[in-house]
């Protein structure tokens, strides 16, 4: 029967002689229990008046006035229920209980742990399970973890520890509180845990890094017999994903076939997500592939994975597919994108895209901000990027960050110490990466002092421990400054496990001041951790060829015959009018070739008389002077700057992206082109970016 149905048999029976027969105290509280159910307080007024009326409402009704209490309370009006409590001859536990799950369910946390107080001192009544999962579910949400380890005592007093209500309410209260160390005294003092718990814990653990103990968790939750359900795979893989554990990630999914779990849209795409941050793209690709039915959340987690795994152009390419599917993106989805176009330096794409997101009004969304500042970084264009960051309303750590790496890497090193300045002053946390970028910026300004202090007293201080990366920064610190010997004895005194990046900063700058035999040693030594690294054989030849060793050049390219490694062919490309421009050196290949050569050959014509010579140290020695010169002409990133300077406006400045390093000669030629051509040109090598203007670069002349 319908609460309309009954209410109009209750009114009807009121105005019968014999009412009190009829409008009984059982028939009354199945009619308000219906409408607490429905949150219905318009009818539930009526009722109370019907009982009122009739006689029925008297303060000693105890299980008719707990059902008004829990009518009110669930209606959201708390005085009212209050005013029926308060007036109450006799209160049960189930009285206190209801009110106090009114209070919390209403928001009024404090109050239930008042409520409990007065339950004990006042009306001496010994609080029942119900009773201890609702105060410890509202210490959870109300942060109270001081009063929540009090009921915690007087649950162990109480013998319901086993309950399973309470040791939800108990493990959530800690898992809430971040206390872990609870939640594992917890874990190991009560057995049983239905699945609800399991998968409430596992996240908990998983959300503050405890990720062995998640895992013990899951090993103990299929130890019980529990097969887990969509939510603990989501979970574990989760896991997986954190850890790059490619091989647990398979055992996992293995596990999980074997139980029959049905994939749905969340599995499926937390799946995806761990074949992607394990590297494993093709495996990603084949599980995205199987499932059918794709939502935005799915998609996104393909692209991101595609990412992550540097496939930029084919995140771009899916999402044309998922565009044809009607699958509408959302804020996620454009960041993963606008992230894949940094990547490429796509900054035609990365514009459309940034339309598409004002119009769709993500742009607020801090995820996105973040992605289109690193988009621009990328691309080369800092003052749209540095417009971004200044109309931001809301900025995370990672906003920083993005903005402090930014300016470092285009050695803007001035800018990205300001920035980290502003950043403590409006008391925003720096954390790991942060560091990184200032320590760079330290070393593009040569500012060792300042230096050690971030690394041996600020990082320290506010509770972070230096890393490799730091070390790293500080090793090309003293590099650039030519402490050459301080840099090695501080790697060697530096107790930490350098790795190839560390060895090739020092070696880096050993070539750059022709330190030879310290260079050659760094070599010896990064060879022994890696033969086949080709930019450590290229270095080396560098090395000996800036000091006129030619058997030393020789010998290392026998080396490189001999051990059949291959230096990766010198690309650069520039886009113009959204159409992506590739050259290899000697390019031929172009439509526009003999155009492109022409304008090389005046380029270098032009800049003769500003002092320009051909840096023949890092080609071929077995040749003419002549024909070496006519190997460096036509190098890629030169016909690629020639091609834009010809396609592009006089005032634009000039976006080009190298894959390799930026050869000596290069650097140099672009240097004077700049101040020929009165144009900026920006190249995005292996290692940074250059900003070439009025003849000098934004790296001055350390890469």
């Amino acid at each position: 029967m319908s609460t309309r149905a009954l209410l109009h048999v209750s009114a009807f029976s009121l105005s019968q002689v014999n009412s009190q027969r009829l409008f009984s105290v059982e028939y009354a509280v199945k009619l308000l229990k219906k409408l607490a159910d429905d949150g219905n307080f318009k009818l539930g007024k009526v009722v109370h008046a019907l009982l009122v009326v009739s006689s029925h409402a008297s303060e000693d009704h105890t299980i008719q006035n707990n059902c008004l209490i829990n009518l009110y309370s669930r209606c959201g009006q708390l005085a009212v229920a209050r005013r029926v409590f308060d007036r109450l001859s006799q209160r049960n536990v189930a009285s206190w209980s209801i009110l106090m799950a009114g209070y919390l369910h209403n928001g009024y946390a404090w109050e239930v742990t008042k409520l409990f107080k007065d339950m004990i001192s006042v009306d001496k009544i010994f609080p029942n399970e119900y009773v201890l999962s609702t105060v410890l579910s509202s210490c959870s949400s109300g942060r109270l973890l001081h009063e929540g380890r009090q009921c915690h005592a007087l649950v162990l007093k109480s013998g319901l520890m086993f309950h399973q209500y309470v040791k939800n309410a108990l493990l959530s209260l800690y898992t809430m509180s971040s206390d872990m160390e609870g939640v594992l005294e917890t874990l190991k003092s009560v057995p049983g845990l239905d699945i609800i718990t399991y998968n409430s814990v596992l996240k908990g653990f998983l959300d503050h890094g405890y990720t062995s103990e998640a895992l013990d968790v899951f090993s103990r939750m299929l130890a019980d017999g529990s097969a887990g359900d969509s939510v603990s795979y989501v979970n574990i893989f989760g896991l997986c994903a954190r850890l790059k554990d490619l091989k647990l990630g398979k055992q996992v999914h293995c596990r999980m076939l074997k139980s029959g779990l049905q994939l749905d849209v969340f599995l499926s795409s937390a799946i995806v997500d761990m074949y992607g941050k394990c590297g494993e793209i093709s495996g990603a690709r084949y599980i995205f592939d199987s499932y059918p039915n794709h939502n935005v959340v799915s998609w996104t987690a393909i692209l991101a994975a595609n990412f992550q795994n540097e496939c930029f152009e084919e995140a771009l390419k899916l999402f044309l597919r998922m565009e044809f599917q009607d699958v509408v993106p959302n804020e996620y989805t454009f960041a993963v994108l606008l992230n894949s176009c940094a990547g490429l330096s796509a900054l035609g794409c990365g514009k459309t895209l940034h339309a598409r997101v004002e119009k769709r009004g993500h742009g607020a969304f801090v995820v996105v901000g973040n992605a289109l500042i690193n988009m621009y970084f990328r691309s080369g264009h800092i003052e749209a990027a540095r417009a971004l960051f200044s109309n931001m309303i809301s900025r995370d750590t990672v906003t920083w960050n993005m903005i402090i790496s930014g300016f470092s890497h285009h050695g803007l090193g001035e800018e990205a110490l300001d920035v980290f300045q502003h950043m403590l002053a409006v008391e925003e946390q720096p954390n790991y990466v942060t560091f990184v970028g200032v320590l760079l910026a330290c070393g593009h300004l040569g500012r060792i002092e300042e230096g050690f202090y971030y690394l041996q007293h600020l990082m320290r201080d506010i509770g972070l421990e230096p890393g490799l990366e730091h070390y790293t920064c500080v090793v090309g610190l003293l590099g650039k400054a030519g402490k050459l010997d301080e840099a090695e004895n501080f790697m060697r005194s530096t107790p930490i496990t350098w790795d190839v990046v560390a060895w090739r900063t020092l070696l880096n700058a050993c070539n750059v001041h022709r330190n030879y035999d310290l260079g050659k040693r760094v070599a010896e030594h990064l060879l022994q951790l890696n033969p086949n690294d080709v930019g450590t054989y290229i270095l080396l030849s560098n090395m000996h060829a800036k000091v006129k060793r030619w058997d030393g050049v020789a010998k290392i390219r026998k080396l490189l015959r001999e051990r059949n490694i291959k230096k990766e062919p010198g690309l650069s490309w520039t886009e113009i009018r959204n159409e992506t421009h590739v050259f290899v050196s000697d390019d031929t290949q172009h439509p526009e070739t003999a155009q492109i050569h022409e304008k090389v050959r005046k380029l270098l014509a032009d800049i003769k008389p500003l002092g320009y010579v051909p840096d023949t140290t890092s080609v071929l020695h077995d040749v003419e002077q002549e024909q070496q010169e006519g190997y460096l002409s036509y190098h890629s990133e030169k016909l690629a700057v020639a091609y834009a300077l010809m396609k592009t406006p006089s005032q634009a400045p000039i976006h080009v992206i190298k894959n390799l390093r930026i050869c000596d000669d290069c650097h140099s030629a672009l240097k004077l082109i700049s101040k020929v051509t009165m144009r900026m040109i920006v190249v995005r090598d292996v290692n940074r970016f250059h900003s070439f203007q009025d003849g000098s670069c934004s790296c001055a002349d350390y890469w």
